[in-house]
Order: C-alpha cells, then structure tokens, then sequence
C-alpha cells in the first residue's frame, strides 16, 4: 500500500516537473516572439514616426538635430500648407486621381477575379487547371517586364494620358493573385449548401450572388485591401502613361514635390506622410476583415 502511494506521489512529482518544464519552455519561446515581434514592428514604426515628427519641425531642426525625434518647436505649417494652403490644389487633385485609379482598378479586380474564382472553384470543365496554371504563371510576370507593349496597346486603344490608361492595365495585374487568394475560399464552402441553395429554386449565379459573396466578405475584403494598396502605390506605369501635374497620382505627385522643394525637408516630409494616410485609414478600418479572410477558409456551422 506504501509503495503504491510513494510511487503515485513519484509519477505526479514527474509530470509535475515535466509540466513545469513545458511551461519554462513555452514561456522562453513566447518571450522570444515577443522580442522578435518588437524588433520588426520598431524597424517598420521609426522611420513613419520620424517622417511624421519631421513634418512638425522646421529645416533648421532638421539640419542641426537630425537625430532627435521630437520637434523642439512644433510647425504645423508644413501640414496645413499641404492641406489647405498653397500646394492643395495641386495635392487634393493628385489624390482625386489617385482614388479614381483606385476605385475603377478595385471594382474590376473584385469583379471579375470573383467570378472567374468561382468558376475555378466550383465548375468542371475540361482544361480548368492547366487554364488556372496559367493564371498562376501570370504572378511571376511583373508589370516592369511589359512596360513597352503595354504603353504602345494603351495608346492604340487611345487611352494615353487617361486615367482609365492606368486602371485597366493595374487591374489586369492584379487578378492572378486575386483569383489565387479567391478560389481556396469558395472551394471551401460545402457542396451540400449549393444543393441546398438549389433545391429552393436558386440558380447559378443566384448561389453566387446571394449566399457565395456574403460568405466570402472576409476574403473579398482582404483582396480588396491588396489591390487598393498596389494601386494606391503605383508609380512606374503612371510614370509613362499620364503627362503633367494634372493628370499624376499622388506617388507621381511626391516625386515632383520632393524635386522641386528638395531642399525643404520638413516640408516634402509632410506632404509624403499625408500621402499615405488615407492608406492607413481604410487599412485599419478592414484590418479584422483582412485577418479573418488570411485565417478563415471554410465555412463552419
């Protein structure tokens, strides 16, 4: 009887020490990821953070202190210069430009990379995967490569110096990556939902639109975010096919401006941070979406 109480209270001492162990191993590991976590973040936040504070100094602070980070006395005429003084009309109409390009070149993504995915996903054909390789090919053909003969088809078609010149040829680039991200998530919604679905007299694209797209939210959102933040930071392609201030997006924009007032630091500091702001704004208003569409690939119920 002794010896089985002593050789319990052994076994529970064991597992105790090994939980313990664990516990130490898990904790070193966590505290690891942390760190790692901190360094990356801290690399990717100081340089936007000394941009933003550099926008709140004057030239002199720059030149004098260029390693502090708050601005010993705060300027905030460099922003509202940008915004609402002399440089705003110039700036406010490169960023019309800039959501134009962005919007038109979203909805063509969304919409068509949605449909084609859903044919991928859901319909048996004959050559649908060597039709999808080829799809798949077409992310490792960066825009840089078809530069010429896609600014000579621009201007065939007579859209050189269009904003829509710029929209098309953004969305047409990105549906290879939309249509890879899109067709894992609709193949992922259960066949019995679609026999479900038309049984109660739904069709084809009444499956598609009414209960597929709903249920995709999480996926198209995060598509979405990725095609608005490469078309948002598109400079190469508007570069060739737009002419003059007017017509430029607002990377073209930050170019011209960090030229022309390259000996104003604070100020070329704060119209790129106001640049890239409403990037920021609709990126963390769809940052749940975006992670729940990465994380999220069946539909559980």
């Amino acid at each position: 009887m002794t010896t089985s109480a002593s050789r319990t209270t052994d076994t529970a001492v064991a597992a105790g020490a090994r939980r313990a162990e664990g516990v130490g191993r898990l904790s070193l590991t966590r505290l690891i990821s942390y760190a790692v976590l901190l360094v990356v973040a801290l690399a990717i936040l100081f340089p936007l953070a000394y941009a933003v504070l550099g926008g709140f100094k004057t030239n002199g602070q720059l030149a004098a202190d260029p390693g502090s980070i708050l601005p010993k006395e705060w300027v905030f005429t460099n922003y509202t210069d940008v915004l609402f003084g002399e440089y705003a009309p110039t700036f406010w109409r490169q960023a019309l430009n800039s959501v134009i390009v962005a919007g038109v070149a979203v909805v063509l993504v969304v919409a068509l990379a949605s449909g084609a995915a859903y044919v991928f996903a859901r319909e048996k054909f004959r050559g649908r995967e060597a039709l999808y390789l080829l799809f798949v090919f077409g992310l490792l053909f960066p825009l840089a490569v078809a530069i010429l003969p896609l600014y000579i088809l621009v201007r065939q078609l007579g859209l050189s110096a269009n904003l829509l010149g710029v929209a098309l040829p953004l969305a047409a680039f990105q549906l290879p990556l939309t249509i890879v991200i899109l067709r894992p998530f609709f193949r992922s919604i259960p066949v019995e939902l679609e026999d479900a679905a038309r049984i109660d007299g739904c069709g084809t694209f009444g499956f598609f639109w009414r209960i597929l797209l709903p249920l995709a939210r999480p996926a198209l959102a995060t598509v979405s975010v990725l095609a608005i933040v490469t078309t948002w930071n598109a400079f190469f392609l508007p570069l060739v096919i737009l002419n003059g201030a007017e017509q430029w997006t607002l990377p073209l924009g930050v170019m011209n401006f960090s030229t022309e007032y390259s000996s104003d630091k604070a100020r070329v500091m704060a119209y790129t941070v106001v640049t890239i702001i409403p990037a920021i704004i609709f990126y963390a208003f769809a940052e749940r979406h975006i992670v729940s569409g990465l994380t999220s690939g069946s539909v559980k119920g």
